[in-house]
């Protein structure tokens, strides 16, 4: 098992728990686990994993408010790239 995903089931968090974004009235679903798999595949993983450990360490609030926020911008850049090569 990967680190990030090691640091969610030791704060007895499920990686498969997923947050709804509401983006132009569509609803887009991502579970943690997909998030932490998106980042894993960048150049910026490593910063990922840094951020990732500290926010561990605070409170639950704080974990879910970095995931939101992890998520939304992995979507936007998403659905940016996608709305660039509908053009």
């Amino acid at each position: 098992m990967n680190r990030p995903k090691q640091l969610l089931l030791d704060r007895n968090i499920n990686p498969v728990s997923s947050i709804e974004y509401d983006i132009n009235g569509e609803i887009h679903t991502l579970s943690l686990e997909w998030i932490i798999d998106a980042y894993l595949q960048t150049e910026k993983k490593s910063l990922f994993i840094d951020m990732l450990e500290k926010v561990m360490q605070g409170s639950d609030s704080d974990i879910e408010n970095f995931f939101q926020q992890m998520g939304q911008l992995v979507l936007m850049s998403s659905l940016s790239e996608h709305e660039l090569e509908e053009k």
